[in-house]
């Protein structure tokens, strides 16, 4: 109960305390993208990538832990992570098809999808754990265990207790949308 910061706290703190309050290790995009791209010359890193997109994480969810991973380090700053987001998420995805898993691309998915992903990522949460236990060990990672999810969770329908309803048509409110007298 006692142990949230009191309002005003971070002000009592010494400055540049934190690796974001300094200035990046990695100031150039090229050079930061090198390095995120120099990390997947590892074959466990690989192997964890694909694992995950396997589990069900998406490409842009992937990519946005690692790059805000790399901010909160202090290696870039946000704003080469914007610049560099879309060349780390082309090359998560070549990886995932040379590797011929299945994977969510994460972009253009509908509320509904996303939902039911989200449910299936969180059921087989415990198996990631393990996955990442492993990388971080840097032990061998037995993707053997690994099933193909359930069918039967994509073929139901959502359960929603609200009808759906068709969209009413707005009336303009304001000055200008007076009508005619």
């Amino acid at each position: 109960m006692f142990s949230a910061p009191i309002p005003g706290q971070s002000l009592t703190s010494e400055p540049k305390n934190s690796t974001w309050e300094n200035p990046p290790q990695i100031p150039d995009p090229e050079e930061a993208l090198l390095w995120h791209l120099g990390r997947f010359d590892n074959p466990k890193k690989v192997e964890a990538v694909v694992g995950l997109l396997s589990l069900g994480l998406d490409l842009v969810t992937m990519t946005e832990g690692l790059l805000r991973t790399a901010v909160a380090d202090g290696r870039h700053s946000v704003d080469v992570s914007l610049i560099i987001a879309p060349v780390i998420h082309e090359y998560l995805k070549g990886i995932a098809d040379t590797s011929g898993v299945d994977y969510e691309e994460g972009l253009d998915s509908d509320e509904e999808e996303m939902s039911l992903s989200t449910v299936q990522f969180g059921m087989r949460k415990k198996e990631i754990g393990q996955i990442l236990k492993d990388v971080k060990a840097e032990e061998k990672i037995d993707l053997s265990t690994l099933d193909e999810p359930n069918d039967d969770m994509e073929n139901k329908e959502p359960m929603t207790d609200v009808a759906k309803e068709e969209p009413q048509e707005e009336k303009p409110m304001g000055l200008m949308s007076r009508g005619n007298m």
